[in-house]
């Protein structure tokens, strides 16, 4: 049995109208990988907060080692060796490796840093990781994976004792998250704690040891990795059963409304699909194959260099987002929060900003009608807010989401597109987001969704286009759906396409 390093005792944390903790009590040891679940709103994030000194609790004890503290500082838990690696990296951009590794940290006598003492610093820790990275690289133009082992020799650079990683998985290829766990459990063997929080359930049977899960500010429960399955952790998660992952859906395609021909822009070259109503239309790809970045094209975010678009048969120019909208199309777009969301704005204000004009008489914005609007797409899209008026940077990551979409279909789209729709999001709230997927195409809109989860294209898509080094390299019919061909396609194989 590993020894606790560090255990919460009834930790308390109140904001206006919600209880974000609610007396936890959990123990984490030495040597160990434990991971921490919970829908979006359990608690995971103001749990992590209290331990790195981020916030403090109202009440209740933090132990580590054998010192107790009503609430810790983030010099203190830095001190005590606590470090965290955040979902959203915090970088530099502009600076080298070296110097993102050892920002804020002193390495050399004098008011001078040594870059090249530092980068020589550096090297030796990634060294220790396994992994080749060059420490004089800018940050700037670095891949994630890449940003991410930054982040991880950042972290480990202080003499780090208990790690948190948030969610440090979800910009990462297959192979890329390999090489992570493997730096994982050498931490791990190195006698350091680590705390690893990840929606992505299959990934804890691979690397933790055990497993909290935590409901509503609550703790559920602490168990053995092998005492659980999936589905239990699910059912613990949610409070409910959830007997199938993805919603059934009642297929029923129609006409053509969207053809794209030959379309080029943002280095993406040849990409030719066609899309009907009632139809979820899939776009898989390795990082960095280009499928947002046509997506962004198709948008009119960036200009086409090349190809034509058809909606409902007709030749347009989209030469802007305003063109795409006044054409029926909508993004939902991958980073919801510096994208998609005005975070400090209210629900209300969000779902309707595109329409003011719609909810306006003479110039003046009709607060009635905003305020009706805002109801109903809250009620639509079950957003779960205090009021309209509730900030949205105070709202779970899955009912942040979920604006975006409202946003997007109070324009009035028929062609929805979803960039990498439940990236950071609870299980719970992805089931959420995948029905209301299938409503918009059983309504007859049309839908094309982007993402790396190569199980979510294959369970909600009815085609699925790959796209490989920014070119197209196939289009699959969903009865010769397979992982190992979709693989094979963005992997460079053989042309296959199928229409």
């Amino acid at each position: 049995m590993n020894d606790v390093i560090l255990q919460t005792s009834n930790l308390l944390k109140e904001y206006p109208g919600v209880i974000a903790l609610d007396k936890i009590s959990v123990a984490f040891r030495d040597g160990e990988v434990h991971a921490l679940v919970g829908e979006n709103g359990a608690g995971k994030s103001t749990l992590i907060k209290c331990l790195s000194g981020a916030i403090s609790p109202d009440s209740g004890i933090i132990e580590l080692g054998n010192e107790a503290y009503s609430s810790l500082t983030s010099a203190l838990a830095k001190e005590k060796g606590i470090a965290v690696i955040h979902q959203e990296f915090n970088l530099v951009p502009s600076l080298s490796a070296a110097e993102n590794v050892f920002l804020n940290a002193k390495t050399s006598p004098g008011f001078i840093a040594n870059t090249k003492e530092r980068e020589k610093m550096a090297a030796q820790i990634f060294e220790s990781m396994g992994v080749s990275l060059d420490p004089s690289q800018t940050v700037w133009g670095m891949s994630p994976a890449n940003m991410q082992l930054v982040e991880i020799a950042k972290a480990i650079s202080g003499n780090v004792k208990i790690l948190i990683m948030d969610e440090p998985t979800a910009p990462l290829t297959t192979n890329e998250v390999s090489m992570l766990f493997k730096i994982v459990k050498d931490l791990r063997s190195r006698g350091v704690a680590i705390i690893y929080i990840s929606h992505r359930l299959e990934e804890l049977f691979e690397i933790a040891d055990r497993v909290t899960v935590m409901r509503d500010g609550k703790l559920v429960d602490t168990k053995n990795i092998e005492d659980v399955t999936r589905q239990s952790l699910i059912s613990m998660m949610t409070g409910r059963v959830l007997s199938n992952v993805y919603p059934e859906r009642d297929q029923k395609i129609g006409d053509e409304i969207l053809r794209v021909e030959d379309l080029c822009g943002l280095g993406v070259e040849h990409v030719n699909f066609s899309l009907r109503k009632g139809e979820v239309l899939g776009f898989a790809g390795l990082v960095g194959a280009g499928r947002s970045e046509i997506m962004s094209v198709l948008y009119g975010a960036y200009p086409k260099t090349c190809g034509n678009v058809y909606i409902n048969g007709q030749l347009v120019e989209i030469k802007s987002p305003s063109d795409a909208v006044a054409n029926g199309i909508g993004l939902i777009p991958e980073d919801r929060k510096n994208h998609g969301l005005f975070l400090f704005q209210s629900a209300r204000w969000n779902i309707t900003i595109g329409i003011i004009k719609q909810l306006s008489s003479y110039g003046v914005v009709s607060a009635k009608k905003e305020q009706q609007t805002a109801e109903e797409y809250i009620s639509r899209f079950s957003i779960k807010v205090s009021s309209p008026d509730q900030l949205v940077l105070n709202l779970s990551g899955g009912n942040q989401q979920k604006v975006v979409i409202a946003k997007a279909m109070a324009l009035g789209t028929d062609i929805a597109i979803f960039d990498e729709p439940t990236r950071g999001v609870d299980v719970g709230a992805k089931w959420e987001i995948y029905k209301r997927i299938n409503e918009l195409a059983e309504s007859g809109k049309a839908v094309i969704m982007i993402s790396s989860e190569l199980p979510e294209l294959l369970a909600m898509c009815d085609r699925i286009v790959v796209l490989c080094e920014r070119t197209q390299n196939g289009c699959v019919p969903k009865e010769r759906f397979s992982q190992e061909l979709i693989l094979s396609l963005a992997s460079g194989g053989e042309e296959d396409i199928y229409e």
